[in-house]
This record gives C-alpha cells, sequence and structure tokens, in this order.
C-alpha cells in the first residue's frame, strides 16, 4: 500500500483505526504497583489540602520559559 495514494480523510481514517488498535491493548499501558502507589499518595495529599501547589499559570509560566 503506497500511503501517499490514499487521500487525507483516508490517511486520517487508518490513523485512527492504528491509534484505536493500540489503545485497546490494556497491558501496554497498565500501571505498575509504584506508579499506582505514587498516584494513591498525590490524590491523598491533594484531598488533605486541595488549596496547596501552584496555579495552572505558574505551571504554564515555568514551562514555557524552560
Amino acid at each position: 500500500m503506497n500511503l501517499q495514494e490514499l487521500t487525507p480523510s483516508e490517511r486520517i481514517l487508518l490513523a485512527e483505526e492504528l491509534w484505536d488498535s493500540v489503545a485497546s491493548d490494556k497491558q501496554l499501558f497498565a500501571l505498575t504497583q509504584e506508579q499506582k502507589k505514587v498516584i494513591d499518595d498525590r490524590l491523598a495529599h491533594y484531598s488533605a489540602d486541595p488549596d496547596t501547589g501552584d496555579s495552572w499559570e505558574s505551571v504554564r509560566h515555568r514551562i514555557s520559559n524552560l
């Protein structure tokens, strides 16, 4: 198959089908126990005091100035 012979719409549909075939494989995106623990710890910390941390504007500013 020559991808250049496909229309842009056909290529987009093909890309979507390819992505869907990968995204449906839950094993590719499984979290380790350590990752789950980090997420749970962070969620508990946030739940205990949701006003801590930086605003999105502050974070975005730091990221854009890297």
